[in-house]
């Protein structure tokens, strides 16, 4: 499909109207100046004064033509950033709505291509907007259909069942540490994995790094007598690294952080059942850690061994048995919707082998083509289910999951998502994860601690969001996570206002 776009000047819209286009084709070109033949040509007129008023036409290869308008008023802004978001907002709407009534194709999540769609609803909570005004508002204003927004509704009734004081907890922090090392890196994943095999040397200088920044992050904190919410270890797998190791990190949190005994929730990945060990499950209780993910993703071994990962299906089942058997009485699991080679049959075949285990949370993604991702590089290899059995999978799992007492307490987005769908996590009660909830709903500061790990500093009173991001390889955080401690710290003194206290 290749796509004209007349009328819009300004190169800012190409990649969101790239992405909208992607929503209803595979394989899509849009551009602002003539092709030698456009499927689709789309001239839009954009006025701005009091309001903003956007009208499109489209016209197709046949002579057909399809129309849409759209006003809203204009907010003063605050820089060009601000008015041009509105403008595109508007531009969207417009462009969305003359695709829907070309294609006879709903998007669901309307013009959302974003990764956080509760956070809009969270938003008029706040202000005590009327629910039956904030529905009208997300369907007028972003397009999204009445179960997406219930979806919502119950997702953000459900975070503020877990946690009453969700809007009240600016002035305390979570904290994420990122462990880089996995058995062996999955064909879908971006996130800094690197092979464990071989690279001990790596493993040690960065732990020390790591110690080092939680020492330094604990003092801060103490000093400053700021909260701890949560603490969640992340990665790569966090359970990579050997008992000895985790023992010791474990037992520099205990030191170094404040009141570690009353902090919320402490969540530790497991998530590859390949580094699973009666010894690293015993360091676990010694320390009162309860709440770990265990991560099937398939019960099938060819798609297994497909995406890279190198454990047996029988392994995850015996690994959940002895996590179980040892105390760990909170454990989540992954599936993912459409992977290479999987239809509705596969995933039922999950869902009935999860139905055996019945962990306390079940997070259920739907795949998302990440662009530095293997999968990614190399499409052609990874074959994938369609848009209309993709959405099958998930109807599966929402009508699963409901039947077993699951209720969806978080939900997230991402680019290049199958089927225009989402991530969502389901918990059984009392059961939910409350970092998961803390770093959707970006209602608190995040401090990131490790290789690759991600800092998202929220400003007690505006709600300004700060990004702050460690070194992704092990080597370049080795060499400078001193001066990123001191980075962090610093930004952490003006966040809450504190005098300099880095010595």
């Amino acid at each position: 499909m290749r796509i004209l776009i007349k009328g819009l000047e300004d190169e800012r819209f190409h990649r969101p109207l790239q992405l909208i286009a992607n929503l209803f084709f595979e394989e899509c070109e849009i551009a602002f100046n003539p092709l030698d033949q456009n499927d689709l040509v789309i001239d839009f007129t954009v006025s701005v004064s009091e309001t903003i008023n956007v009208s499109g036409v489209l016209t197709d290869s046949k002579g057909r033509i399809e129309f849409a308008a759209y006003e809203k008023a204009l907010i003063p802004a605050a820089s060009d950033k601000e008015y041009f978001k509105q403008v595109k907002h508007a531009v969207a709407h417009v462009y969305l709505t003359v695709l829907q009534d070309w294609t006879g194709m709903t998007q669901k999540w309307g013009i959302l291509t974003g990764i956080r769609p509760t956070k809009l609803l969270h938003r008029q909570m706040q202000k005590q907007t009327p629910t039956a005004a904030a529905h009208q508002q997300l369907k007028d204003e972003y397009l999204i259909t009445d179960e997406k927004i219930q979806l919502m509704q119950q997702i953000v009734d459900r975070q503020l069942t877990v946690v009453p004081d969700l809007y009240e907890l600016q002035n305390e922090v979570s904290i994420y540490i990122g462990i880089p090392f996995c058995p062996t890196k999955c064909a879908y994943c971006t996130f800094p994995a690197y092979a464990i095999n071989g690279r001990q040397g790596s493993v040690d200088s960065f732990l020390g790094g790591l110690h080092y920044e939680m020492q330094k992050m604990g003092e801060w904190l103490k000093e400053n007598n700021v909260k701890i919410t949560t603490v969640y270890y992340g990665g790569g797998t966090p359970t990579s690294i050997s008992a000895e190791e985790m023992d010791m990190l474990y037992e520099e949190m205990y030191e170094s952080f404040p009141d570690v005994e009353n902090i919320r929730e402490i969540t530790v990945e497991a998530g590859r059942p390949d580094t699973i060990t009666p010894e690293k499950l015993e360091v676990l209780k010694k320390w009162k850690i309860d709440r770990i993910s265990i991560n099937p993703q398939s019960y099938t071994q060819e798609t297994l061994k497909a995406i890279g990962r190198h454990h047996t299906v029988e392994e995850t089942i015996d690994k959940f048995h002895l996590a179980r058997s040892m105390g760990m009485n909170n454990i989540n699991m992954d599936l993912i919707i459409g992977l290479p080679g999987e239809g509705v049959s596969e995933f039922a075949n999950s869902l009935q082998e999860t139905e055996k285990l019945m962990p306390e949370s079940l997070t259920v993604h739907t795949l998302s083509f990440k662009r530095a991702s293997e999968m990614t590089r190399n499409k052609e290899k990874y074959k994938v289910a369609d848009r209309v059995e993709i959405e099958k999978m998930m109807n599966m799992a929402e009508e699963w999951t409901k039947e077993h007492n699951y209720t969806p307490y978080y939900l997230y987005r991402q680019k290049n998502i199958l089927g225009n769908l989402e991530n969502v996590g389901y918990a059984l009660p009392n059961q939910d994860s409350i970092y998961n909830i803390m770093i959707m709903e970006e209602q608190q500061t995040i401090i990131g601690l490790g290789c690759g790990a991600a800092s998202k500093f929220i400003h007690p009173q505006t709600g300004k969001i700060t990004h702050f991001a460690n070194p992704k390889d092990p080597k370049t955080y080795n060499d400078s996570f001193e001066k990123y401690t001191e980075d962090k710290l610093k930004i952490l003194n003006e966040l809450f206002d504190k005098e300099e206290s880095l010595a």
